[in-house]
């Protein structure tokens, strides 16, 4: 308990220097952000709209109090209205967040079915022609970017060979199997680099694992070869892995970002996207803000999940 409350200070702590620095980021740019905002095509902005703008956005107060008024807006959840249509940010942030969600978990979870067995059965086979050929096209999958993989999986599937639509969205309830079929596709675009990087460690954790006395103690033993494989090589072979994922966690992130353009999902990446162009400066830090939160959530999931495998680290 005390190590859990002990991560949870940390993690907490470092939600609260994220909110520092992406507050800090927005004044350290040069120039006023305000007249940024504003202006279109090289044109200089109006005077009068600029000062009200700064009023709206609270930057004609002093910096700390922008400061305390910032934190303080975010502990109650307020990321302030969008400068577009004066939505909600949160709003609209909590209705696309669940999609990239669900296309980040969707990612992982193929890349955890795919990586895991296929890196296993490389191990078992060790420098066999299989064990060589995964590891190769893994290496492939490693180089390719995300993008291009992206718009290779819809050349082929949606537009030659016509098995899926090339992109959109549609929410589950309105068709279930439409919605996983859209999904299927940014989903594998995503997760196929994930997929290798987890090959490669899996392999590499499981052959050493093998080498280790207390599994030729088992197999000296009679125990089956099966028996041998769960019980003693993929518990200990995992801890690397859940520590290869925690560190490619970032890079799942960032992926959403042109994964959810190319396919045309719309989930927190695109809006992102969208208020970069049309430079709406609260919707800009309300999903920075959110993405990095996210990120330190998940981080912190993993760390759980890593103290859960091995108990060693509760007291370390």
């Amino acid at each position: 308990m005390v190590w859990l409350l002990r991560r949870l200070a940390v993690s907490t702590g470092l939600v609260w220097v994220v909110a520092t620095i992406v507050f800090l980021a927005i004044h350290l740019v040069p120039g006023d952000p305000a007249e940024l905002l504003l202006s279109q095509g090289g044109v200089a902005p109006d005077p009068a709209a600029v000062a009200e703008l700064r009023t709206q956005l609270g930057l004609d107060q002093p910096i700390l109090v922008q400061y305390g008024d910032s934190m303080l807006h975010l502990l109650g959840g307020d990321l302030g209205q969008s400068l577009q249509d004066q939505s909600s940010v949160a709003q609209e942030i909590g209705r696309r967040l669940p999609r990239t969600l669900e296309l980040i978990g969707a990612a992982m979870l193929l890349a955890l079915l795919v990586g895991i067995p296929v890196g296993t059965l490389a191990a078992t086979r060790h420098n066999s022609v299989f064990d060589r050929a995964v590891t190769a096209l893994s290496g492939l999958a490693l180089s390719i970017p995300v993008f291009v993989l992206g718009t290779v999986i819809i050349f082929v599937f949606a537009q030659s060979l016509h098995w899926v639509p090339a992109g959109g969205y549609v929410a589950f309830a309105a068709a279930p199997g439409l919605h996983l079929l859209l999904l299927l596709m940014p989903a594998a675009a995503l997760g196929v680099g994930l997929a290798a990087a987890i090959f490669r460690m899996s392999r590499a954790a499981v052959l050493d694992v093998i080498a280790q006395d207390y599994v030729r103690t088992a197999r000296a033993k009679g125990v089956a070869r099966g028996r041998i494989l769960r019980h003693h090589v993929l518990r200990n072979a995992l801890l690397p892995v859940v520590t290869i994922v925690a560190l490619h966690l970032g890079g799942l992130l960032g992926g959403t970002v042109l994964v959810e353009y190319v396919f045309n999902w719309p989930g927190l990446s695109g809006l992102l996207v969208g208020a970069v162009m049309a430079r709406d400066y609260p919707e800009v830090v309300g999903v920075v803000f959110t993405i990095s939160v996210l990120f330190v959530a998940l981080n912190f999931a993993v760390d759980i999940l890593y103290a859960a495998l091995d108990p060693r680290v509760r007291y370390g």
